[in-house]
């Protein structure tokens, strides 16, 4: 073993044909070898004398003057095919390689057997079984050599495992004692033997909310929250409300799910941070579901230049220990080159085939290779090992991403997917077999080398449909290992462990100025809803608590007034000048700033939302996200990341702002949110609110905050729920909240604000959120020009109201012999009579949703279409819900009704020329557009 500073005996040296981008120094002569060595011996005591952290700034030094010099320095962003860290520079391996051997062979075999199991004849619910079989090494030895739990006194770390690697994370927990025989048995059988007694199937942290923390399963979006969860840890570290710098994020992948855009469309946030907190574990097994990653190419080279590129420290792990020798003979850097200029798919072809193949195709094409590896047998060469399979070579990366300090390190590991599998190892069809047979079992056992005989293999078949599960006993060496092991690193993972004291949260007075109303100005629900955030961000208690989230929109929501006092995080501080500092609301960044300022990246703000809002359980300190956002841009362009929040358990509040289809007036069809309620809809953890007054959202706010942040008996950690609120940004007369006010009806979802008086036939409008004024303006007009009276609603939730409603029908289905409950839209309209007329700025399907409980006519109209820039009256004009539209509408629905003359219907069509948005051209609007 050597310190790495001069070559070993045997190792390869001088130039070698390369496939690298941008030039090595090795490509270059050396005209002045005495000097080039002194600089490096002066380099390396550099390192030694003051460390890495003062060698990496010198060299950064370095470069910057070397750019200043203009002495072109090329980036490099490649390397050689081989493995990043030499023989040379591994360090000592820690562990007992035979027992972590065989436990890793127990937990490979019982992996297959669990998702062969679930797909025995009569059950077949699918599953994964190469996956961890390629993944096994980079896992196990995270597990017993470097994740640390719960327990751990740094505070444990976050594990995001990749999602078809679940049967291997089970395996692994059956082991530890955690889970059953039984459980393993019942994979992706969740609810047909009862609660817990069946596993899902992939990271479901919603599903199985002791064990797992983080849902992966959707791709792409583990390494976009990753990056988030890791700057977060630091946010609640600079902000001093938690110590996190003993906690480290790794994240497992695969190369295949480096395709989706959000694998890598945040990893130069990771580098310009400097999260050396974040680990990517990249398994390389060249294979997407059905084929190749990229059979022509060569995806760790293709990654490395893209980590390089963005900033990151790269470690590949490419070849097993048996290749070092082979490496050590390359004089002339023969096989290197073969190495880098041989495609992907023809690895994967070289996995698959037998050593005489690999000895005439890839060793044969000179006679220096041949010759390298004429000691060898055949055989030997065909178990020539990939590097993520040797834990050797996998502890060495992640010992040096561990220790590596200033940017982030990703490990690009090659395996084999289905490794160790006979019947699967390298095959395009991988993906999708499920099934083992007997013989297939039996192979595999004889590889592993498992004490399970052909008679109790057999038997198991017999009585199950399936082989048997293996486990070596309690007190067996192998349990003993893996258990202390994971007590010295702080307990078992993955866990959920929700730590988090209750919060005391404020009283009604701070919410009593915003109930007051604004007198004779107009308010927009935006504003209001910002000026309450700003009083609660005072509070004592939650004030330091309260993380906003904003995509480069603060100062569209008026939230500019925050910048001089809460200010934008930036770990780095400020270090300019603003160019507004001038003034009193000038922009200021700082390393304890409060406001995450996402730049244009509704993506990168929802998961700094879901860090955040799961904080009270990866951390046990609960936090309070208020991301604020383009209401269209919010459930249409992040709604999978808005599940993946739900399902991690996270809470907080999601603000639609610049709601509407017909409110933002110039900014036309792609900014024109009409669906997003529906959207939310599909989401069972979002409690969606669309208020009409300033006191609403008092009221809806006070009530997200205490159902997801107060103590009950039922929620002992409040509700795993998140507050979705759309608030606009058109300015009315907020009214004083009334004496009488239905709380109850605010939150339920629907609450009368006025009764009309007199006689004649009566109808009830109802309305959301920037709709209120159009049915209030519709009753005037009703009464004032056809003498029909109209009572006024607000329908502060639809989507709560068909969820009750929903509720309700399910509960008497199931409750034949109980009373029957009614819907509470049902209860609340019975009784008041006319037709209903409902209206919102969003598709008719939105107020639609509660038609079937409507106990009367039910007509709705919506902004149903596409949306397009113009005013605000032109725009409902055209859709046909403004003032005018609900009069017509209304008087329609009493005509069919018999209660006033269809003539009426027809006066009034031509009185107020619905259809035609030219009638409107010279009506002024108030408030800006975004």
């Amino acid at each position: 073993m050597t310190d790495g500073t001069t070559p070993t005996p045997g190792t390869r040296s001088g130039a070698t044909p390369s496939v690298i981008h941008e030039g090595l120094p090795t490509q270059l002569p050396d005209i002045d070898p005495d000097e080039t060595q002194e600089w490096l011996d002066s380099f390396d005591s550099l390192v030694g004398d003051r460390g890495r952290e003062r060698a990496r700034y010198v060299m950064l030094r370095l470069l910057e003057r070397a750019r200043q010099s203009q002495v072109g320095v090329p980036a490099l962003r490649s390397t050689d095919y081989i493995n990043t860290i030499p023989p040379e520079r591994e360090p000592w391996f820690p562990g007992d390689e035979e027992t972590e051997r065989r436990i890793r062979a127990f937990i490979r075999w019982n992996a297959a057997v669990m998702v062969s199991a679930a797909n025995r004849k009569g059950l077949e619910v699918g599953g994964h079984i190469a996956t961890y079989q390629s993944s096994a090494s980079l896992y196990e030895v995270g597990f017993n050599h470097f994740f640390r739990g719960k327990d751990h006194p740094g505070g444990g770390d976050q594990v995001f495992i990749q999602g078809h690697g679940s049967p291997g994370v089970y395996a692994r927990a059956f082991l530890e004692g955690r889970l059953s025989e039984e459980q393993l048995f019942r994979f992706r059988q969740e609810v047909q033997h009862g609660p817990g007694a069946g596993l899902p199937s992939y990271p479901h942290p919603r599903l199985m909310p002791d064990f797992w923390e983080f849902p992966t399963v959707s791709m792409g979006l583990t390494g976009l929250n990753s990056i988030y969860q890791a700057r977060f840890n630091r946010y609640l570290h600079n902000r001093g409300i938690k110590d996190t710098s003993q906690q480290r994020v790794w994240a497992f992948l695969g190369d295949g799910e480096m395709a989706e855009p959000e694998s890598l469309g945040a990893i130069r946030v990771a580098a310009r941070e400097e999260l050396d907190n974040l680990t990517w574990v990249v398994n390389c097994n060249l294979q997407q579901l059905d084929g190749p990653v990229t059979g022509n190419g060569k995806i760790i080279q293709e990654l490395e230049s893209n980590f390089r590129g963005a900033g990151w420290n790269v470690v590949k792990v490419v070849w097993g220990r048996e290749w070092d020798q082979l490496l050590a003979r390359d004089v002339d850097g023969v096989l290197v080159n073969q190495m880098n200029t041989t495609p992907d798919g023809q690895f994967q072809t070289y996995s698959v085939e037998d050593g005489a193949y690999v000895r005439d195709h890839f060793f044969g094409a000179d006679p220096r290779l041949r010759a390298m590896v004429e000691h060898m047998s055949d055989t030997q060469i065909e178990k020539l090992p990939r590097g993520g399979h040797d834990y050797r070579k996998v502890y060495a990366a992640f010992d040096a991403a561990t220790k590596h300090t200033g940017q982030p390190t990703v490990i690009l590991a090659k395996t084999i997917k289905g490794w160790t599998i006979d019947a699967l190892e390298g095959k395009n069809a991988t993906h999708q077999m499920k099934k083992l047979t007997q013989d297939d079992l039996k192979r595999f056992r004889d590889r592993l080398y498992l004490p399970i005989s052909d008679r109790d293999l057999e038997r198991a078949y017999e009585e199950t449909g399936t082989a048997p599960f293996f486990h070596p006993g309690a007190d067996s060496p192998e349990i003993d290992y893996m258990l202390e092991r994971r007590r010295q690193l702080g307990g078992s993972l993955p866990r959920r462990d929700v730590r988090a004291k209750p919060l005391t949260l404020p009283g009604d007075a701070v919410y009593s100025e915003i109930k007051q109303g604004s007198g004779k100005n107009k308010v927009a629900t935006t504003m209001a809803t910002v000026r309450l955030l700003r009083d609660w961000m005072k509070d004592p208690e939650i004030g330091k608590r309260i993380v906003p989230i904003a995509p480069d929109e603060y100062r569209t929501f008026g939230m500019d007034s925050m910048f001089p006092g809460a200010k934008v995080y930036n770990p780095g501080g400020q270090r300019y000048e603003s160019v507004d500092r001038k003034l009193l609301l000038s922009y200021k960044e700082s390393e304890q700033g409060q406001m995450l300022h996402e730049g244009i990246s509704e993506a990168g703000a929802m998961a700094s939302a879901t860090a955040a809002g799961s904080a009270y359980s990866t951390h046990g300190e609960p936090m309070i996200p208020f991301y604020i956002f383009y209401s269209m841009f919010g459930f249409q362009r992040t709604g999978d990341s808005i599940w993946a929040m739900a399902d991690q358990l996270a809470k907080g509040f999601l603000v639609g702002a610049t709601a509407g289809r017909t409110t933002l007036t110039g900014e036309g069809l792609q900014h024109a949110d009409g669906h997003s309620p529906l959207l939310a809809a599909t989401n069972p953890a979002v409690v969606h609110y669309d208020p009409a007054f300033a006191y609403e959202v008092a009221h809806v706010m006070q009530s997200g905050l205490e159902r997801m942040y107060g103590a009950t008996e039922q929620h002992p950690h409040g509700e795993d729920v998140i507050f979705y609120l759309t608030v606009y940004n058109e300015p009315i007369s907020q009214p004083k909240e009334p004496d009488d006010v239905d709380v109850e009806g605010i939150l339920k979802g629907l609450h009368k604000v006025s009764t009309a008086e007199g006689e004649g036939p009566r109808v009830q409008l109802l309305a959301s959120g920037v709709g209120y004024p159009w049915v209030e303006d519709a009753a005037r007009l009703l009464a004032e020009d056809w003498g029909v009276r109209a009572d006024t609603w607000s329908v502060t939730s639809w989507n709560e109201l068909a969820r009750d409603a929903v509720s309700a029908e399910e509960h008497n289905l199931l409750h034949p012999a109980d009373e029957a409950r009614t819907p509470y839209v049902t209860d609340k309209l019975r009784g008041h009579a006319g037709p209903v007329v409902a209206v919102s700025d969003y598709m008719a399907a939105v107020p639609l949703q509660i038609a079937r409980w409507v106990p009367a006519d039910y007509r709705v109209l919506g902004t149903d279409g596409f949306g397009f820039a113009d005013t605000r009256p032109a725009a409902r004009r055209f859709f046909h819900v403004d003032a005018e539209s609900v009069v017509v509408q209304a008087l329609q629905a009493l005509a069919d009704d018999g209660q006033v003359d269809p003539g009426v219907v027809v006066q009034a069509f031509e009185k107020y020329r619905i259809d035609d948005p030219t009638a409107v051209k010279d009506r002024k609007q108030e408030g800006g557009d975004a």
